[in-house]
């Protein structure tokens, strides 16, 4: 097996775009990628292209009926026999609209990430990325969240029918990763994680300590879900400990994580309110437990994250430096980094709000959350909860 990380491109994931007021938007992919390229990060022998047809994919998670009706809202002008029966299957809403091309978009998002779970998996790279993935909220059924099919699902599918490997799942979206967690929660060989806002107060309304799985696959799901206004001591501490118990106690083959990085004091759509201080510590906690629980084997996706200009685009540029061992990546270790001139330039005229001059955050001028003591000792309950019979 050859030590290298493959970034893992598909032309067709770039018009998964539902209108362009959404917060989900393809946009941030550009960004993020164009970082990368102007940091020297992302070389172009690194690049590999999804050479996999995403229809024949769809049927080892979604059931037929759905698939077909997401196909025939697809057109210019849907019929009316499937606009009607359209929220029936959670599209057509304010979170999740029907859009032109929309199954060809979605389809080309789930051949990506299988794409980079056969790189891993064959053994063309250690480590894979496919930053236009993570669609954790759609179900065998239905969509949801922004999300039309489940390509993390599919990966893991996937990777448990051609190589019957154990999957290690780890979602460090702000959002509990449902979609996937349902999809296995009989499983025992696929091991659900997600670290969340709780489910009190944000969508989905799940991830709560409980669901731990089901028959056989009970005690294969754990959920972390942590209060409002969470910080990054309280949000690191929590992860560290219980992401390392999950992975000793489940040793899995190969991991697969999805880098929602929506868990950011500027993100609009949750109350959690951390810096890119954890999105710079997560790759390299899942970096470290792959190596040493999975063989080195990891599959990472994006997710969600919605302040698109300042955050999104170094939250997933970082995941990159860290997956193929970039010198920007251990300097980030040792301290703030100033982001390219050549980048900032680029996109400042663009962007809605000034953009940061640094990879990090100087959280310093930030006000504290108050309760913060209390929310800490909160979240460390719920964290021994989590993995108590772990």
């Amino acid at each position: 097996m050859t030590d290298h990380a493959a970034f893992i491109r598909h032309p067709g994931a770039a018009r998964y775009k539902f209108n362009d007021n959404h917060p989900f938007h393809p946009m941030r992919l550009t960004l993020a990628e164009s970082l990368l390229e102007i940091s020297g990060a992302l070389r172009n022998e690194q690049v590999a292209a999804a050479d996999l047809d995403g229809g024949p994919l769809l049927v080892t998670v979604h059931r037929d009926d759905y698939i077909e009706l997401v196909k025939a809202l697809s057109g210019e002008s849907p019929v009316p026999a499937a606009v009607r029966k359209a929220s029936g299957y959670g599209l057509g809403t304010g979170d999740t609209p029907y859009f032109p091309g929309m199954h060809a978009a979605a389809a080309a998002i789930a051949a990506g990430s299988a794409a980079a779970a056969d790189t891993v998996m064959s053994g063309r790279a250690l480590h894979a990325y496919h930053m236009a993935g993570g669609l954790h909220h759609a179900f065998p059924d239905r969509g949801s969240g922004f999300c039309v099919y489940n390509d993390a699902s599919i990966a893991i599918t996937r990777i448990r029918l051609t190589h019957g490997a154990r999957v290690m799942y780890i979602d460090t979206d702000v959002h509990h990763g449902d979609g996937v967690q349902w999809t296995f929660y009989h499983d025992p060989d696929v091991l659900t994680y997600s670290i969340h806002e709780t489910g009190k107060y944000l969508f989905p309304g799940t991830g709560f300590v409980h669901e731990r799985g089901a028959d056989q696959g009970f005690g294969t799901a754990i959920n972390v879900p942590l209060e409002p206004y969470t910080e990054d001591d309280s949000w690191l501490e929590c992860f560290a400990q219980t992401v390392e118990k999950a992975a000793a106690a489940f040793k899995p083959d190969v991991i697969v994580s999805q880098h929602g990085c929506d868990a950011h004091a500027n993100d609009p759509l949750s109350h959690i309110h951390c810096s890119m201080r954890i999105y710079r510590d997560i790759p390299a906690i899942v970096h470290r437990l792959a190596h040493r629980y999975a063989g080195g084997r990891w599959i990472a996706l994006g997710g969600g994250g919605y302040d698109i200009w300042r955050v999104v685009p170094r939250a997933w540029a970082v995941v990159w430096l860290e997956m193929s061992g970039h010198p920007l990546a251990a300097a980030l270790a040792e301290g703030n980094v100033p982001l390219p001139e050549g980048w900032l330039g680029r996109w400042q005229a663009e962007s809605p709000d000034p953009l940061p001059p640094h990879w990090l955050d100087d959280t310093a001028g930030w006000e504290p959350m108050p309760r913060r003591a209390e929310i800490a000792e909160r979240n460390r309950r719920t964290a021994e909860i989590a993995v108590q019979d772990v």
